[in-house]
């Protein structure tokens, strides 16, 4: 699976109108591929006090990037150990996409997902940079409604209030995980491993 979604996220530009797109132009992913100035903009747009905005519209994006790379897939027949293994390619693919550095560690009651540098942490000295935690909280949200994992998520950390990442704690609705999918907590040294590799 992740060698094929590597292969698919390869950022690629389409000379005549610019626009970034990744992997085979058949899959048109270029709506949802926004770059971080074009998020920010939008966030100022948007202004204060627009969380459900901002929520709606990173949910639409998140279901758009699955119904993009994934077109007419049922996750209904999926088990769980599938559906986390898109949500770590998903992940990657926002790496690619210069959404920072995201890691997830699936628990046996939640979903954790951690952003190291953070599009937040470049625009932190403006007063909007907020609103872009709140978006990447929606597109994760349309990332698992796509999937049809029920959850309930709130971000816990952020670089804004002085944390070192965003992280974002989605708690598993109705069921948990068998303990075959349960990940170990991710160490330091791993982590900053894994941004050295970056």
């Amino acid at each position: 699976m992740f060698k094929r979604l590597k292969k698919d996220l390869q950022v690629n530009i389409e000379e005549k109108d610019g626009q970034l797109f990744l992997g085979d132009k058949k899959k048109d992913v270029r709506l949802v591929m926004l770059r971080p100035n074009e998020i920010m903009e939008f966030c100022e747009f948007a202004g204060t006090n627009a969380e459900d905005i901002l929520i709606w519209v990173g949910k639409t994006l998140g279901k758009s990037l699955m119904e993009k790379y994934f077109y007419n897939k049922d996750w209904s027949t999926e088990n769980m150990a599938t559906k986390k293994e898109v949500v770590l390619g998903i992940l990657e693919a926002l790496i690619l996409m210069g959404y920072g550095a995201l890691t997830g560690q699936f628990r046996k009651d939640h979903i954790l997902i951690d952003i190291y540098e953070p599009l937040a942490k470049e625009e932190e000295d403006n007063i909007m940079a907020k609103n872009l935690c709140i978006l990447c909280l929606g597109i994760f949200n349309g990332v698992f409604e796509a999937l049809g994992i029920d959850v309930d998520g709130e971000e816990i950390e952020c670089v804004i209030a002085g944390d070192d990442k965003c992280s974002y704690k989605f708690d598993l609705l109705g069921e948990e995980l068998d303990d075959n999918l349960v990940d170990e907590e991710i160490s330091e040294e791993a982590v900053e491993e894994f941004l050295a590799s970056l």
